[in-house]
């Protein structure tokens, strides 16, 4: 590789790395090129790159960015994977690739610029989606306000039945006294 094709690729891996939601490295010795070819394309279809990526080059591209935390463990041969929408189902991905293909071994990730070591993944990839945990955390706001209006309404309704109860003996009164 010359020079102009070493910055070309450097300059595309910047490219990858500027927006990225997520990525893991992996290390993929031991991997048949068709199981590599099966990850990919399970990868591809949830719109995920996943690229075998020389050590240096991949350094040298993460410098001033959130991937010098992952920089040390660029050694060997390494893939990277990155997600620029859902990290959550990249890690899922991958998990399930590891239980039938043990010789995928996930060496690091990083989610929006937190590293998340390999034993904290099975934890992040548990979560439910993103739109489910917005809905349950819309649901904890709704809680209190809900109760703020059914006690206003609850009181209003209390004070309604007492006006009523004393028209009502008003009323009464007066068709006695006549």
């Amino acid at each position: 590789m010359n020079k102009q094709e070493k910055e070309q690729t450097i300059s595309n891996l910047q490219s990858q790395i500027d927006r990225y939601k997520g990525a893991v490295l992996t290390s993929f010795r031991g991997l048949k090129v068709e199981q590599m070819n099966q990850i990919r394309q399970r990868l591809r279809e949830e719109k995920i790159s996943f690229h075998v990526v020389k050590n240096t080059l991949m350094k040298r591209a993460a410098k001033g960015t959130d991937f010098e935390k992952v920089s040390q463990y660029f050694e060997g041969p390494i893939a990277i994977a990155i997600s620029r929408e859902n990290p959550i189902s990249l890690v899922k991905i991958l998990l399930d690739f590891v239980k039938t293909q043990p010789s995928l071994e996930i060496r690091v990730g990083l989610v929006e610029g937190e590293l998340v070591p390999p034993g904290e993944m099975k934890s992040l990839a548990s979560l439910p989606p993103r739109e489910i945990l917005m809905a349950q955390f819309l649901g904890v706001l709704q809680g209190p306000a809900r109760q703020l209006i059914g006690g206003i309404l609850t009181s209003f309704q209390e004070f309604l039945y007492l006006l009523q109860a004393r028209v009502d003996q008003v009323a009464s009164s007066e068709t006695s006294t006549s």
